[in-house]
C-alpha cells in the first residue's frame, strides 16, 4: 500500500476508537454501562442494529458470494420484514415492561433458573464462535496486504475493539457504530462509482446489467422447493423468518441494542428502521459483487484470488500444470471477450448457451487450480486457503482502486469488523455477568456488577482473539456465521415461543426438550439432512413437539403415581 493509504487507514480507525473511548467512559451503574442509561434515539438504535450485522464478513464474503452465484443470496433476508413486525409487537413490549437487562431474564420468571441458564449458555457458545469469525475476517485482509501472520493481525484487531468496549460499554458501542456506519455507507457508494469508472467507456449501466444477466448473475428469485438449493424464496421467507425472529428477538447482541432505547416507541422505530433499510443495503453490496464480475469480463482475473495460492504453487511439483491452467483461463477469457459484443447486440439462445459453457469451463479450471494449490501446500507442510470466494473483493480493491481509496476501503471493512465484534463481546459480557455470575454467585451484586461486566468484556474479547487464531475459512465466511446461528437459533426461539404462548408447558419439560432438540439439530447439521436455513424451522418445531411429549409423559407419570398412592 501507498503511504497515503496507510495514513487514511490509521487516521480513520484511531479517530473512531479514541473519540468513542473519550466520549463514553465513566459509567458507574449497571443501567449506564449495560443499557447506555436508556438514552438512545431510534436512529441510533437502527444504525447500531445494522452495524452489528454489517461485519467485515459482509464486505468480504457477500461480494464474493455475488461474484460466484449472483444476487440470489438476497433471498436469505426475505423473512426480515416479517420478523421485525413480530419482534416489535411481541418481544420488545415484554422486555420493556419487565425492564430486563437480557432476554434470558424473562425465561426465569416464566420457567426457572436452569432454563434461563441453558439458553444463556447456548447464546454464549454460538456468539463467541461468531465473534471470533468477525475478528478473523479482517485479519485475512491485513495479513494478505501486509504479509503479517494471522495471529499478529487477530491480536491487533481484537485489542482495538476491546479498548473502547471495555471503557464505555453499550454507550461506547452505540456511539462508535453511528460513525462506523457513516464510513461504511460512504465507502460503498464510492466503490460502486469507481467500478463503473473502470469499465470501458462504451459500457453504461444498462449494458453492464445485460452482461451480468447473460451470465445469470441478476437472477434474484428462485421459487423451487429443492432442498439442495440453499437460497430460495421459500427458504428465505420461512427459514429466514424463523432465523431473524430468533436473532432480533432472543440474541442478546441485538436485544441489547434496542434495550438501550429511550422509550418503547424509540426501540420499535429503531427496529423498523433496520427492517426497511437492511434488504436494500444487502442488495447493494451484492450488486457491487456482480459489478466486480462485470469488470472481470473486460479484464483478466487471477486463477485463484488468494495471493498465497500463487506463492504456494511456485517451485512445487505442480507449477507447470498450474501455468497451463492459467493459459487455459486466458483462452477462456479471450473467447468470452470475443462474444461480448454479441451479448450486447443480440439476444439469442445460442449466445446464452456459449456463455454457460464458458462459465462451466472456467469453473472446472478454477476447481482444478484449487486442487493443485491444496496438493502443493500439503507437500510443503503449509496451510493455505484454496477457497478464494472471500478474497475476490479485496483482491479487486488492492489491484484496481486508486491510492487513498484503498486505505479508506480497508478502513470501511475493519470498521465493520470492529462494530460487529464490539456488539458481540458487549453482549457476551452482559449475559455472563447478569445471567450467570450475578444469578449464581452471591459476591456479584449491584454494587460491583459494572466491574465484573468490564472484566467479562475483556475475557470474551481475549477468547474471541484466541479462537480467531485457530479459525479457518469454510465455504464462505458469511455462510459460516449463518450456519452457526442456525444450529442454535431454532431451539432458542422455540423456548421463547413456548414461554409466550404455551402456558401449560412447564420448566422441566422445556428444559429436557431443549437439550434433546439441540443434540438432534447438531446431528442434522453434521449429516446434512437439510439446508442450514431450514434448521431454524426444524429446531423451533422440534423443541415445541418434544417438550409437549415430555409434558404429557410427566403428567401421565404423576397421575399414575397418584392412583397408586
Amino acid at each position: 500500500m501507498d503511504n497515503l493509504d496507510w495514513f487514511v487507514l490509521i487516521f480513520t480507525l484511531l479517530v473512531i476508537v479514541l473519540y468513542g473511548t473519550i466520549k463514553t467512559s465513566g459509567a458507574k451503574t449497571a443501567n449506564d454501562y449495560i443499557k447506555a442509561g436508556n438514552g438512545a434515539k431510534w436512529w441510533t438504535i437502527g444504525l447500531s442494529v445494522m452495524a452489528t450485522q454489517a461485519s467485515a464478513i459482509t464486505f468480504l464474503s457477500t461480494p464474493g458470494q455475488a461474484y460466484n452465484d449472483g444476487l440470489g443470496f438476497v433471498q436469505f433476508y426475505f423473512g426480515l420484514p416479517i420478523a421485525v413486525v413480530i419482534v416489535c409487537t411481541i418481544f420488545i413490549p415484554i422486555y420493556h415492561k419487565l425492564k430486563v437487562y437480557t432476554a434470558y431474564e424473562f425465561l426465569e420468571s416464566r420457567f426457572d433458573l436452569k432454563t434461563r441458564s441453558l439458553t444463556a449458555v447456548l447464546f454464549l457458545i454460538q456468539r463467541s464462535l461468531s465473534a471470533s469469525i468477525t475478528i478473523f475476517a479482517p485479519a485475512i485482509i491485513l495479513s494478505t496486504v501486509l504479509g503479517w501472520d494471522l495471529i499478529t493481525t487477530n491480536i491487533i484487531i481484537g485489542l482495538l475493539v476491546i479498548i473502547y468496549t471495555v471503557s464505555g460499554g453499550t454507550k461506547a458501542v452505540n456511539f462508535t457504530q453511528k460513525y462506523q456506519m457513516g464510513v461504511i455507507f460512504i465507502g460503498l457508494i464510492i466503490v460502486l462509482f469507481t467500478i463503473f469508472s473502470l469499465l470501458p467507456s462504451d459500457i453504461n449501466f444498462e449494458k453492464a446489467i445485460k452482461i451480468a444477466s447473460a451470465n445469470s448473475k441478476m437472477d434474484v428469485l428462485n421459487f423451487s422447493f429443492d432442498l439442495e438449493n440453499r437460497y430460495t424464496v421459500w427458504s428465505g421467507i420461512i427459514g429466514g423468518t424463523f432465523l431473524m425472529i430468533s436473532y432480533f428477538g432472543t440474541d442478546q447482541s441485538q436485544v441489547q441494542r434496542y434495550l438501550s432505547g429511550k422509550s418503547l416507541k424509540e426501540m420499535q422505530l429503531g427496529m423498523i428502521f433496520n427492517g426497511i433499510f437492511k434488504i436494500p443495503m444487502q442488495f447493494f453490496i451484492l450488486f457491487i459483487g456482480v459489478m466486480v464480475f462485470v469488470f472481470y469480463q473486460f479484464n483478466p482475473s487471477p486463477l485463484n484470488f488468494n495471493p498465497q495460492g500463487k506463492i504456494i504453487i511456485s517451485n512445487s511439483n505442480y507449477e507447470n500444470e498450474y501455468k497451463q491452467l492459467e493459459e487455459n483461463l486466458q483462452k477462456n477469457f479471450d473467447e468470452r471477450t470475443y462474444i461480448l459484443n454479441d451479448i450486447l447486440s443480440k439476444d439469442k439462445i445460442e449466445i446464452k448457451e456459449k456463455i454457460d459453457n464458458l462459465n462451466y469451463e472456467e469453473k472446472i479450471i478454477r476447481d482444478r487450480a484449487k486442487t493443485l494449490i491444496g496438493k502443493a501446500a500439503k507437500d510443503k507442510n503449509e496451510k493455505v486457503e484454496t477457497n478464494d470466494k472471500d478474497y475476490v473483493f479485496i483482491n479487486f480493491v488492492l489491484e484496481n482502486l486508486p491510492k487513498g481509496l484503498i486505505g479508506f476501503l480497508l478502513a470501511v471493512i475493519i470498521s465493520a469488523a470492529m462494530s460487529s465484534t464490539s456488539s458481540e463481546i458487549n453482549a457476551l459480557a452482559t449475559t455472563t455477568s447478569i445471567d450467570i455470575l450475578k444469578r449464581n454467585f452471591s459476591y456479584v451484586n449491584d454494587n460491583n456488577i459494572v466491574f465484573f461486566t468490564k472484566l467479562m468484556t475483556l475475557f470474551w474479547g481475549l477468547c474471541a482473539i484466541a479462537i480467531a487464531c485457530v479459525a479457518f475459512l469454510a465455504d464462505n465466511l458469511i455462510q459460516l456465521v449463518n450456519i452457526i446461528g442456525s444450529i442454535f437459533y431454532g431451539n432458542v426461539l422455540g423456548i421463547f415461543l413456548i414461554a409466550f404462548f404455551l402456558k401449560a408447558l412447564k420448566s422441566n419439560a422445556v428444559f429436557i426438550g431443549a437439550i434433546i432438540t439441540q443434540i438432534i439439530i447438531i446431528i442434522a447439521w453434521f449429516y446434512d439432512w437439510m439446508p442450514f436455513l431450514w434448521l431454524n424451522v426444524f429446531g423451533c418445531v422440534m423443541v415445541i413437539l418434544i417438550s409437549f411429549i415430555i409434558h404429557l409423559t410427566l403428567k401421565g407419570f404423576r397421575a399414575s403415581q397418584t392412583i397408586q398412592q
